[in-house]
């Protein structure tokens, strides 16, 4: 049994089937099933049940995940320890939610680059959980402590958030001196069926308050709303973060109404043995929190930008 095989074993057991594990290791699908034969064929046992919904784990091949990670584990830290003193190399994935990916991820990502030319950063928004079992990710930014999984879960920081508008909407439909002022004003947020994690609920607690009619103009994508703000479709709870980037963008009534919320780094548990994951990790979260609070500061409450 050779290593390359445990990897493409390891890439069909994470994406269920061998058409996504081949987009995974830039391998043809039949490739890929032919390297999963000759391996069951090595070890006298079926590793996977096929269907046309993919590929499930057998018991053996379930009982072989754990060792194939751990020499998967073996050999990235033999990897590291090869390298320059201090300096960290390879690729990394980190998962998050949009508002982080598009207003705090690049800026970060690229102040990792520069510290270490080596690094290779891959920057994955999607609006929903990731599965780090299934290692869609190296790091997964959450906006909410997952209670469940083998996972290292680390508390990053809070932000912010308030409502706001652009210049040209409060010019055009009044201006909003009070929250009794949001009656009739369209609202911009999330598509209630689309909240995949309830702390990105943000107008429930503002509609129980002041009775406002519920979003019109909504999106599963925090950067749309932001875009859809930007362009004076109305006002919204928006990422103070975010707000430096969006011209003509003002918050409101920050002394009436505001949330916090928090960011969580979370890794696969088996991550702990990799020194290089644990520096990354690190860097990281100190260069995230580091950016929230320096976006933050830009903003002035409550007038503008």
């Amino acid at each position: 049994m050779d290593w390359d095989d445990l990897r493409v074993f390891l890439a069909v057991a994470r994406d269920d089937g061998l058409s996504r594990a081949g987009r995974r290791l830039a391998m043809d699908p039949s490739t890929v099933g032919r390297r999963i034969a000759r391996l069951e064929q090595s070890l006298g046992h079926p590793l996977f049940l096929r269907s046309p919904q993919g590929y499930a784990l057998t018991p053996e091949g379930a009982r072989l995940v754990p060792h194939a990670e751990a020499a998967e584990q073996a050999l990235a830290g033999a990897s590291d320890s090869l390298g320059q003193p201090g300096e960290l190399t390879g690729q990394l994935r980190i998962g998050a939610p949009d508002g982080c990916a598009n207003y705090l991820l690049p800026q970060v990502a690229a102040q990792l680059c520069d510290a270490h030319p080596g690094l290779e950063i891959q920057i994955v928004a999607l609006p929903r959980v990731f599965n780090l079992s299934k290692r869609e990710a190296d790091f997964a930014v959450a906006v909410s402590r997952p209670e469940s999984g083998r996972l290292v879960v680390q508390r990053l920081c809070d932000y912010h958030l308030h409502l706001a508008a652009h210049r040209d909407y409060l010019e055009r439909d009044g201006q909003v001196a009070t929250l009794d002022d949001l009656k009739g004003k369209r609202l911009i947020g999330y598509i209630p069926d689309m909240i995949f994690d309830q702390e990105l609920d943000y107008l429930a607690p503002l509609l129980e308050r002041t009775g406002a009619e519920p979003a019109r103009l909504t999106s599963n994508s925090v950067s749309v709303q932001m875009q859809a703000i930007r362009g004076g479709a109305g006002i919204g709870i928006v990422h103070d973060f975010a707000i430096p980037f969006t011209p003509g963008v003002v918050p409101l009534l920050a002394g009436e109404f505001s949330l916090t919320r928090a960011f969580w780094l979370i890794r696969h548990a088996d991550d702990r043995r990799s020194e290089r994951l644990n520096r990354l990790a690190e860097a990281l979260a100190h260069s995230l929190r580091a950016e929230v609070k320096r976006l933050e500061n830009e903003v002035t409450q409550p007038g503008g930008t």
